[in-house]
C-alpha cells in the first residue's frame, strides 16, 4: 500500500494554523491586561491603597526589580548576595547604590525610582 504524501504536510499544516490561533488569543488577553494598567496610571489595581494612593511593599518591589540578578531570598545569583546588606551598608549608601548603580558588575542605576527606592533600601538596610 503506497501512502499518501500529503497527510502529514496537511497534518502539521493544520496544528499550525491552531497554535496561531491560539496565540493570537493569549495575546489578546495580555494587551487588554496592559490597556487596564495603563487606564489605572501604570500601577496595577492591587498596590493601590484604600485611600487610592500607592502603596511601596518593598519586598514586592525588590522582587519584581531585583531579585533576577540578586535572587528572591536575597541569596545573589547573577548579583550579590544582599542577605546580609545592612551589616555592610547604611540605608543612605544603598539608596545612592538603587540611584546610582553599580556599572562595573553590571547593575543599571534608577531600576526602582522615587518612594520605592527609598522603601527597597530601608527594607535592605534592616537584613543584617
Amino acid at each position: 500500500m503506497k501512502k499518501n504524501p500529503v497527510i502529514p504536510y496537511a497534518t502539521i499544516a493544520v496544528i499550525g494554523i491552531l497554535l496561531v490561533v491560539v496565540i493570537s488569543f493569549v495575546g489578546l488577553d495580555q494587551r487588554q491586561t496592559i490597556e487596564e494598567k495603563e487606564k489605572n496610571g501604570g500601577e496595577n489595581t492591587e498596590e493601590k491603597s484604600q485611600e487610592g494612593e500607592t502603596t511601596s511593599d518593598p519586598s514586592k518591589v525588590f522582587e519584581s526589580n531585583c531579585a533576577s540578578c540578586h535572587g528572591a531570598d536575597l541569596s545573589g545569583g547573577m548579583g550579590p548576595a544582599l542577605n546580609k546588606v545592612g551589616s555592610k551598608y547604611s540605608q543612605e549608601e544603598i539608596r545612592e547604590i538603587i540611584k546610582t548603580g553599580f556599572p562595573d558588575a553590571g547593575m543599571q542605576g534608577n531600576i526602582i525610582q522615587g518612594e520605592k527606592a527609598d522603601a527597597v533600601a530601608k527594607w535592605l538596610s534592616e537584613q543584617k
